[in-house]
């Protein structure tokens, strides 16, 4: 099995790429930038495509938010807060909170959204989401791509040490979910003492 998945992602990497960065790909992006020290990726294509799915991924975003208003306020009410939240964060930091938006955690759908929502102007989301994708693809995949043999060596470790690995992993997601989530209550808090 481990087989077939190598090949399909040498065989499809540059679709895989563009799909899972489409999708918030980091871990995308990161396999990107071992496959280009593997030799399997051209690095400077990888760079392009993966920034090209993030590109294309925020602009999907932006526009359901732009022409799909009653779904999302209907179909997203569970979601009220961090639509408050994207809302606070763009009236307070402006165009900056598009180009940092991808380095957020569970946020990176909702700010395109939110900010479609608003009167934004299409062409100033596309341009700063164009670089930012650029930016994005270019800090993930060029780091991986130079410290590609440590990576792969940190792997196999998790692939023989799985039962190390996975309480790691679910630590290393509980501190970001935390770190979140107050992030989250602070600026709500904020808001609700400048009301």
């Amino acid at each position: 099995m481990e087989e077939l998945f190598l090949h399909w992602l040498k065989e499809y990497g540059y679709i895989v790429l563009f799909g899972w960065s489409i999708l918030e790909g980091e871990m995308g992006l990161v396999m990107a930038g071992i496959m280009s020290h593997t030799g399997d990726m051209s690095l400077p294509i990888a760079l392009v495509v993966g920034a090209l799915g993030g590109f294309v991924g925020d602009q999907i975003y932006f526009y359901i938010g732009r022409y799909n208003k009653t779904y999302i306020y209907t179909k997203l009410s569970s979601g009220r807060r961090k639509f408050a939240i994207a809302h606070l964060l763009l009236k307070k930091y402006g165009w900056p909170i598009i180009f940092v938006q991808r380095y957020m955690y569970g946020m990176r759908t909702v700010i395109p959204m939110a900010i479609g929502l608003t009167k934004y102007s299409g062409k100033n989301f596309a341009l700063i989401n164009l670089a930012s994708a650029l930016a994005w693809s270019a800090f993930t995949i060029i780091p991986a791509y130079f410290f590609g043999n440590e990576l792969l060596e940190i792997l196999k470790w998790m692939k023989i040490n799985w039962f190390y690995a996975i309480p790691l992993v679910f630590t290393f997601a509980g501190i970001i979910f935390y770190s979140f989530s107050r992030f989250e209550k602070n600026i709500l808090k904020k808001r609700r003492i400048k009301k």
